[in-house]
């Protein structure tokens, strides 16, 4: 499929899905959220069997793993929190090879100025984790080595792929800041726009990495 074409396919699909969430018109929602990863996925994949490497594979495979971690918190009560945190965990782990390919000098200040933030929000939600502060915690330092390592790949490569990258690992890490604060601490009326909308644009970054 042309780029143009299914950027702007996977545009509407994102926004039938946020759309479903506010109007808590379920079926669009749940049709919609998942398709969109299946989109953003097909599109890896596209990429993927044009230029096959090791980073492109662990790239598709983060995206497979993402989708599944969206249909487990999709499902009605909080039965499944853990597995969607346990599959999401894994694909940030893919990510975390992914981009530490090819990379011989890695740069600490950044790691710093992402852990900060990923630090007060931990603490911002502590009170309220219960036996989730753990997982959590966990949770939170590996989304933060993920979101570095992205920084990290474009500091060193300074191409418009490590671009993609970077700015993928910044929007999925404040996505990831914004459920957390929204699922633990205080839900706020944006936001499945800011959640959604950051999530998808951050996969999406992945996938034109590849």
């Amino acid at each position: 499929m042309n780029l143009v074409l299914s950027l702007i396919v996977i545009a509407i699909s994102t926004v039938f899905a946020i759309y479903g969430k506010y109007k808590r018109q379920k079926f669009i929602h749940y049709a919609f959220k998942p398709l969109t990863m299946v989109l953003i996925i097909s599109l890896a994949w596209e990429r993927t069997m044009a230029s096959p490497s090791p980073y492109s594979y662990l790239v598709l495979f983060g995206l497979c793993l993402s989708l599944l971690g969206d249909i487990f918190v999709m499902l009605p009560g909080n039965k499944f929190i853990k597995q969607g945190m346990i599959a999401f965990l894994a694909s940030y782990l893919l990510y975390i090879l992914a981009f530490s390919r090819n990379i011989r000098i890695v740069s600490f200040l950044p790691l710093m100025l992402i852990l900060a933030p990923g630090a007060l929000v931990y603490l911002f939600l502590y009170g309220r984790l219960a036996k989730m502060r753990v997982p959590v915690l966990i949770y939170v330092f590996v989304v933060s080595i993920m979101a570095w390592l992205a920084v990290n790949r474009y500091l060193h490569l300074l191409d418009q792929k490590s671009l993609f990258v970077m700015v993928g690992g910044i929007l999925l890490l404040f996505s990831e800041s914004i459920w957390g604060i929204n699922r633990f601490r205080k839900q706020l009326w944006l936001a499945e726009i800011i959640i959604l909308g950051t999530y998808f644009s951050a996969q999406l970054c992945f996938a034109l990495s590849i």
